[in-house]
């Protein structure tokens, strides 16, 4: 396995070479530019440059002055994008671990609108879209967001999902001032990621000198314009934000408090196909899976199967709030208080037409039209008759709210022990209310569509024969008979994370100049109630007995909006209400929690002592230091659940699990320094992340049935569903090996290899030997012959590989020629090759025998000027595509892969330097300057057996522009 997956790669870098070579390219014309001026520096100083490097005794005298300075890099001397890369690579050169980092351009000011897209910007990073367009989370070398381990200063944060991903997007870029990104862990790493870690800083304050005041105040628009009339969102918005810097008491006592606002709206046109697939003939559904005919349409063609048209205005407004106090007063204690909240408040309203064109619903075709396409032609022209509309209007908010709070003190005992503690706190909650509504025709009526759509990737052309948009022809109804009329849900979550972390430093000698051992505790408790309710017109029953789904009555006046166009896909205006209003005056709600409500009712509780040794490397190799760290992690795991049994719709029980397990997870990481500024990294480490925290969850659907037929008719056996209270984390192995060169102040070429062998892996498999003790039988005609039963579940399982390969380069047009002073250019390739066993890969077509979620290919380049006061740069990020998860659709089932996206991002600013506008800047942003949509693909199977993927969805939001003006004191 492992050496097909290596050839492989080498076929895909020999595929690629154009891609590979531009790359290089530009990193060995840098390295070659400079390579001769920093030899003549070097000979210059008559010692080569071994004579540079400090005596073991000065390093040791200068090590702690030498630390801090490393520690306060960032916020000492940032300014500008320069600046920026300067300091990024100083504090990645100086790195004992393998990282990457994001340095801001000055206080609250990131070198991007979000923290996410300045993530993606770096080597071997991906983003992942959110349903508002905007970059909210993030993948590192190909894994998905769940494998990525964030922290705020060091400390592990609480989440807003069901999973631990977090979302970047609640928190405010003008906050945070640098991200470091762990590619590879050390021992004294907690909250660490089996894909790496990302580590958020906030401002301290005693790294500057004075005071600081910045604000700064932009104006955003969508480019898709105002969707939706009547809602209260607007298409466009603002960003503010104001940071405050002092020191006090000689310098002893600093201040930090900065507050940000936005206030940015969304704007969403949505096209999806529900499903493809033959009809008629010997490869349709009518011979195959024994289904009707359909008349008018001819023999294998391949035909949309359903469709739907939305737009979607999101109205996203967030307060957040940083705080930082730092006291040092004496040279023996130092403690640092900071605290950070968020609020998040997201109104969605979204409204839109589908319908269902499969030959279960009588469907004819007139005039079809076909394009050639292989294995069958496609139907993309004619008119489609007996089409029932559905339109459904639907209301969304979500209120997020995010606490942290750290206290951090360091003791310095004398000058071989030093003591640090930190005690934090962190909170997620989060409040959502959903409630949608149908329309359609009065008494079942049915309208035919002309249409035309496309084979590839674009809107379509849709022409009813019914005005959609006409309160006296679209009524509240059940259009396609889901069995009720509306439906409404109240969710509240919360992730609470307490910890407590002592680390001891203690100096040493020789080899191991220091070592660092310690202990921290987390206590982390996630808890989700889901209540959800259907709605039913008054005058309408809610039981199978009383339900009429013909039944139907207008919408009143009073919660009439103006119609919506859905012009971009040829249907004209639709009808759009209020839906909160028309729920409270023309329906009622009954609880009808099922199945899949009553699982999203748990609590998963995750106590971690945790214990760490690390001896901290400062020797030479020759004449070349060699620095680094070798430790080991031993963690131990109780994990526990509470949640509720159900039996199909029905609540059978409650149910409750705990489990203990154990984990040693050594590390080593090296660096050595060559000469010519150049270094050779080598990382080995043993890696965890931990599951799905839905997934542990103890919420179960399970129950008792009597074997009819076979060796075991008669029986009384259990069978079910659920989470897995017993599963165990990821577990990797990990190498990386990296060389690098730094020449100049924002200049140097870099080489990673890397490869992780999974040890344990998670995918959903059936136990056959189930235990059921602890579980509710629900039926009292049936006794159990045994506890056991069948079970499917997540499991854990032996894993995979992935490896890959990271160029990256950033180069100062200086050094290249005095003509190109104040250009630059920054870039990176990544190169990912994963594999899964076969055992894990469910025999659906178009199923992944490679990691979810991996994008094998990601790039980056950007290309910046900054002199005379100007900064300007354009930058595009690149991600191939990749595959979700499974989806069922109808008939079949299949994956979903989301394809390849590119993104390109400009940015202008000119900073005022007379005497009275000083301090003064005006920037202007445009972000996905393309408008680049979202595409994905259906791959699934036809009636007779053969593969295809055809267009699922295509979405696009416009470009966001951003002009304002910064101010600094």
């Amino acid at each position: 396995m492992i050496r097909s997956e290596t050839s492989r790669l080498q076929r895909t870098l020999a595929r690629n070479r154009l891609a590979v070579a531009c790359m290089g390219a530009l990193l060995l014309a840098a390295s070659g530019s400079v390579y001769a001026a920093d030899g003549t520096q070097a000979a210059s100083q008559n010692a080569g440059p071994q004579a540079q490097v400090p005596t073991k005794a000065q390093s040791k005298a200068s090590k702690k002055k030498k630390k801090q300075a490393a520690q306060n890099l960032a916020a000492v001397t940032v300014t500008g994008i320069r600046g920026s890369i300067a300091n990024s690579l100083a504090i990645k050169q100086n790195a004992s671990d393998l990282v990457e980092v994001i340095s801001a351009e000055d206080i609250g000011k990131l070198p991007d609108a979000s923290i996410a897209e300045s993530l993606s910007r770096l080597p071997g990073l991906a983003t992942q879209r959110g349903t508002d367009g905007h970059a909210n989370e993030i993948s590192i070398r190909g894994l998905a967001p769940n494998f990525t381990g964030t922290t705020i200063n060091g400390r592990e944060e609480a989440t807003t999902g069901e999973n631990r991903g977090v979302q970047f997007d609640q928190f405010p870029a003008e906050l945070i001032n640098g991200v470091t990104v762990y590619k590879t862990p050390d021992a004294s790493l907690v909250g660490q990621g089996l894909a790496g870690t990302v580590d958020l800083h906030t401002i301290k304050p005693l790294d500057y000198n004075g005071m600081k005041m910045v604000a700064n105040v932009r104006g955003e628009r969508t480019s898709n314009g105002k969707l939706m009339d009547g809602v209260g969102v607007s298409d466009t918005g603002h960003r503010a934000s104001f940071s405050f810097i002092d020191q006090f008491l000689d310098h002893t006592l600093g201040v930090a408090v900065g507050v940000a606002q936005l206030d940015s709206p969304s704007q969403q046109k949505q096209y999806q196909s529900w499903w493809w697939s033959v009809d008629n003939g010997p490869a349709g559904v009518d011979q195959n899976w024994g289904g009707p005919h359909t008349p008018g349409l001819p023999d294998n063609v391949i035909s949309q199967e359903g469709m739907q048209l939305r737009v979607r205005s999101t109205d996203q407004v967030r307060d957040g709030l940083m705080s930082v106090i730092q006291w040092a007063p004496n040279d023996w204690y130092y403690s640092s208080l900071d605290l950070f909240y968020s609020k998040f408040d997201r109104r969605a309203h979204q409204t839109g037409l589908q319908w269902s064109s499969s030959p279960y619903d009588g469907v004819t075709y007139d005039n079809p039209g076909t394009t050639a396409a292989s294995p069958y032609p496609i139907v993309t022209s004619g008119t489609v008759n007996n089409i029932a509309p559905i339109m459904q209007n639907e209301y969304t908010r979500e209120k997020d709210h995010l606490f942290s709070a750290g206290w951090n003190n360091e003791f310095h005992i004398n000058d071989n022990w030093t003591v640090t503690t930190d005690l934090s706190y962190s909170s997620a909650r989060v409040a959502l209310h959903d409630a949608y509504a149908f329309t359609g025709l009065p008494d079942g009526q049915l309208m035919s569509v002309g249409f035309g759509v496309p084979s590839g990737y674009d809107y379509p052309n849709f022409n009813p024969s019914v005005d959609l948009s006409d309160p006296a022809q679209v009524v509240f109804t059940d259009p396609d008979k889901y069995g009720y009329n509306g439906r409404a849900e109240f969710d509240h979550q919360k992730d609470e994370i307490k910890a407590f972390r002592l680390n001891v430093n203690r100096q040493l000698g020789g080899i191991f100049d220091s070592v660092d051992f310690g202990f921290n505790y987390s206590d982390r408790t996630k808890t989700k109630r889901a209540d959800v309710f259907f709605a039913w017109l008054n005058g309408n029953g809610s039981t199978a007995d009383t339900y009429d789904p013909r039944y139907s009555v207008p919408v009143e006046s009073s919660a009439l909006l103006p119609a919506t166009s859905l012009g971009y896909g040829g249907i004209g205006n639709i009808l759009n209400y209020d839906v909160l209003q028309a729920m409270s005056d023309q329906f009622y709600l009954t609880a009808r929690n099922g199945q899949n409500d009553y699982n999203r009712n748990y609590s998963v509780e995750e106590k971690v002592p945790l214990g760490y040794v690390k001896f901290n490397i400062d020797t030479m190799l020759g004449d070349m230091p060699l620095t680094g760290n070798a430790g080991v992690q031993m963690i131990h795991t109780i994990q526990s659940s509470k949640a509720l049994q159900t039996n199909g719709d029905s609540l059978a029980g409650s149910l409750y699990g705990r489990y203990a397990y154990n984990n040693v997870l050594p590390s080593l990481n090296l660096k050595l320094a060559m000469p010519y500024q150049q270094f050779l990294r080598f990382g080995l480490a043993k890696e965890l992340a931990r599951g799905r925290i839905d997934d542990e969850k103890i919420a179960s659907s399970a129950g008792v049935y009597e074997v009819q037929d076979g060796p075991a008719a008669g029986q009384v056996l259990w069978s079910g569903s659920g989470g897995n209270i017993r599963l165990k984390p990821y577990v990797a192995v990990g190498a990386d090996l990296q060389y690098s060169k730094y020449f100049g102040k924002a200049s140097y070429v870099a080489m990673d290899v890397f490869k992780k062998n999974l040890l344990n892996y998670i995918y959903t498999n059936t136990v056959v030997n189930y235990d059921f003790s602890g579980y509710t039988n629900d039926n009292p005609t049936l006794t159990p012959s045994s506890t056991t039963g069948s079970y499917t579940t997540p499991q854990n399982g032996t894993g995979g590989m992935m490896e890959g390969l990271e160029l990256s380069g950033a180069i100062e047009g200086d050094k290249i020629s005095p003509v190109l002073s104040g250009f630059g250019a920054q870039a990176n390739f990544s190169l990912t090759n994963s594999a899964i066993p076969q055992s894990t890969i469910a025999s659906i077509p178009g199923a992944p025998s490679s990691l979810p979620g991996l994008s094998r290919k990601v790039a980056n380049l950007a290309l910046y000027y900054e002199a005379h006061g100007w900064q300007i740069r354009v930058a595009e990020r690149y991600r191939s595509s990749f595959t979700g998860e499974a989806v069922a659709l109808f008939d079949q089932l299949g994956y979903t892969k989301v394809l390849a996206n590119k993104e390109t991002d400009f940015q202008a600013s000119y900073d005022f330097s007379g005497a009275r506008t000083k301090g003064l800047s005006v920037v202007l942003q445009i972000s996905n300057l393309t408008n680049e949509p979202y595409k994905t693909e259906q791959i699934s199977g036809l009636p007779d057996g053969e593969k295809v993927g055809l267009p699922l969805e295509y979405d696009t939001w416009g470009r966001t522009v951003l002009l304002g003006v910064n101010y600094k004191l």
